[in-house]
């Protein structure tokens, strides 16, 4: 810590340089620029580093934690720049690495650091497969965050990001806490400087949250640089952006030839993966990473087994930081005498497959369990989120088939004792959108309408009673009903969409609902905030009133905006097919005629604040606009088509629930 001279400062986790920080997971991910930037300083490097990608849980507050440092940001010459969304902020980091291409290049070389959460890994695989293939600068080197959420807490689908960086041929390093974000952060930014590859770094919900204590210094850490062989020379690699051939097969030939290879040998000159309880004349190997090591020890001590313990019943621990590319010589040093290893991860066999490769074909080689034991019955379970109790499960029954653990059966016993215990009666309370939240109303639907959800806080309309039937991933809300529609008599979709979505990617869904002549409505929620993840600004957001030029531009027929105060908009430049409504039993009912694509928004309440200027947000409280928009004349043979089915199955649907002033009542509601 400082010394008292120096008093307490908040800063101290990101300004002290050598002693102990307290800190959490996500202001270590801050720091650590900032530490690589303080390394390069002592290289004699003058350095700059560019971070952008798109917030998600559990990298939720990241952006918000920069934002929040700037000051400290500039004199670390650290540049951030929220992406609109995760493949165009990794576009962005992959221009960070060709600054040394440009005439006049301002530093000896650029670090880019990019971050998502999982779903945001899946959409940059294309970018992620182009920048990795080119390299980086030099002197530059990058690091892609990859936020997983296992039990999908804040997400729609369970994740892990580790075979996905894989398919982009990413080396993999997964930090099991801050105090290894720290260290494995500054390996990363090294490693990928001197083998040219993006370096991903897998960060869980329980490590991003966590808060704790580390050590940090100059000497923490102090990589031991590698060499490998191409073609007879040294190889060192050189950026190539030009990926055409013949350049990107030449640069497929250096990945796999020499810069994988440069990985591996980091790892093992590095020292990356540990035996952590290297018992000498051990017959159970234990194989874990990242986070799921910290259980496998919380496991082991509950069942009776520290580190005295796990030697006198043989029983030796590697610890794989680098997920990978796999370093064979640690496993087969570790798998030396073994008559057997447990491989111990999350989700799907990562590790425990590439272990079987490295394995393969050693005349002594130990039996490998990790998902399944020998007779293919389930061991270590492949969902949900491993746990301490989990885990010593999987333990106590290898161990089990050996040698009896009076500690370990007597923490059996009691873990199914307690699964045994009755469950007492508790109350369930069904998620549900907070007091006052404009989604309250903005969800509803005429009565007998069918409804789409979005991705966002209003996605919990899925467990209400609001016609909604199923959702999908971020930025294509409205494109299913393009494969729905030709095949039922149901003739009109509301669609939900948040305006961070909208402008992240959804705009997309709605242009392509357009071409495709559908008869669906959109309703954006206009909240001025990407509420899930803390509330950020939507990067590339246009106010109200330009948002509905926009639409109006890209073809939709009808915009509608619902405001608790429509007197805000007068004298506003709005789109000409633009109507204002005060919130009312019609708004809810709003549809086009003819193929149609309709839009409503809604602006945040800010209590008791004065109504932001239109031209900047519109009102303070819009409810939702919405719009009604179709394409010019079809041009195409298809969307003529569609346009008369669409009239077709109209002509036969009435009205559930008429509403008084509803725009669709001469015409027929679509």
């Amino acid at each position: 810590m400082a010394s008292p001279s120096q008093g307490f400062s908040l800063e101290a986790k990101y300004t002290l340089e050598e002693g102990r920080v307290f800190l959490s997971g996500i202001q270590a991910l801050v720091r650590l620029p900032l530490d690589q930037h303080r390394a390069d300083q002592r290289r004699g490097l003058r350095t700059a580093t560019f971070i952008s990608g798109y917030r998600g849980s559990p990298l939720g507050g990241f952006d918000q934690t920069l934002e929040r440092e700037r000051k400290l940001l500039d004199a670390h010459h650290v540049v951030f720049s929220s992406g609109l969304n995760e493949d165009l902020g990794a576009t962005a980091i992959f221009g960070s690495q060709m600054a040394g291409l440009f005439p006049r290049p301002k530093y000896d070389g650029v670090l880019g650091m990019w971050y998502g959460k999982a779903p945001g890994v899946d959409r940059t695989g294309d970018a992620f497969k182009h920048a990795n293939y080119a390299g980086v600068g030099k002197n530059g080197g990058v690091l892609a965050l990859a936020g997983d959420d296992p039990v999908s807490k804040s997400s729609t689908l369970p994740s892990a990001s580790e075979v996905a960086l894989y398919d982009a041929l990413m080396p993999t390093i997964f930090p099991g806490s801050a105090q290894e974000i720290l260290d494995l952060g500054l390996h990363g930014f090294m490693l990928s400087r001197i083998s040219g590859l993006w370096v991903g770094m897998k960060i869980v919900t329980n490590v991003a949250d966590e808060v704790t204590t580390a050590e940090v210094g100059p000497s923490r850490v102090s990589p031991i640089i590698p060499t490998v062989e191409l073609d007879g020379r040294p190889f060192e690699h050189h950026i190539n952006v030009n990926l055409i051939p013949p350049f990107g097969l030449d640069m497929e030939r250096t990945l796999f030839h020499a810069r994988l290879e440069l990985a591996r040998r980091y790892a093992w000159e590095n020292k990356l993966n540990r035996i952590t309880v290297p018992t000498p004349d051990a017959w159970l190997g234990i194989m874990t990473t990242g986070k799921t090591y910290y259980d496998v020890r919380q496991a082991l001590r509950e069942l009776g087994l520290d580190d005295e313990a796990l030697r006198r019943h043989g029983i030796r621990i590697l610890k794989m930081a680098m997920l990978f590319p796999t370093e064979p010589r640690i496993v087969r040093e570790f798998a030396r005498g073994l008559e057997e290893i447990l491989v111990v991860e999350e989700k799907r066999s990562f590790i425990e497959t590439f272990a079987k490769d490295a394995l393969y074909g050693m005349p002594d080689r130990p039996r490998v369990v990790g998902k399944q034991d020998e007779e293919e019955r389930m061991l270590v379970p492949i969902v949900g989120e491993l746990d301490p109790d989990i885990i010593a499960r999987a333990i106590a029954k290898r161990l089990a088939r050996k040698l009896r653990v009076e500690s370990a059966e007597a923490r059996i016993r009691h873990l199914d004792e307690l699964k045994s215990r009755p469950k007492s009666l508790t109350l369930a309370r069904t998620a549900f959108f907070c007091s006052g939240c404009p989604h309250n109303r903005s969800t509803v639907v005429p009565e007998g309408a069918v409804a789409a959800a979005g991705i966002g806080c209003h996605g919990m309309a899925m467990g209400m009673d609001r016609g909604i039937i199923g959702v999908t991933h971020m930025g294509a809300e409205g494109a299913q009903w393009v494969g729905i529609s030709p095949f039922t008599e149901t003739p009109h979709l509301f669609q939900n969409i948040g305006d961070g979505t909208l402008f992240h990617s959804g705009s997309l869904a709605i242009n392509y609902a357009i071409a495709a002549g559908v008869n669906i409505t959109y309703k954006i929620l206009y909240n001025s905030a990407v509420a899930m993840t803390g509330g950020q600004d939507a990067a590339g957001a246009l106010p109200i009133p330009a948002l509905t030029r926009r639409l109006e531009a890209d073809g939709v027929r009808r915009i509608i905006i619902t405001t608790d105060h429509p007197e805000n908009y007068k004298g506003v430049s709005l789109a000409a097919r633009c109507e204002v409504w005060r919130p009312s039993a019609r708004a809810a009912a709003t549809a086009g005629g003819s193929p149609t694509v309709s839009a409503c928004s809604r602006s945040r309440r800010s209590s008791g604040a004065r109504p932001r200027s239109t031209s900047r947000r519109a009102t303070r409280t819009t409810r939702a606009c919405s719009a009604t928009a179709r394409p010019s004349s079809p041009s195409s043979r298809w969307a003529r088509r569609r346009s008369a089915r669409s009239a077709s199955r109209r002509s036969t649907w009435s009205c559930p629930s008429p509403r008084s002033g509803c725009p669709a009542t001469a015409s027929r509601c679509t």
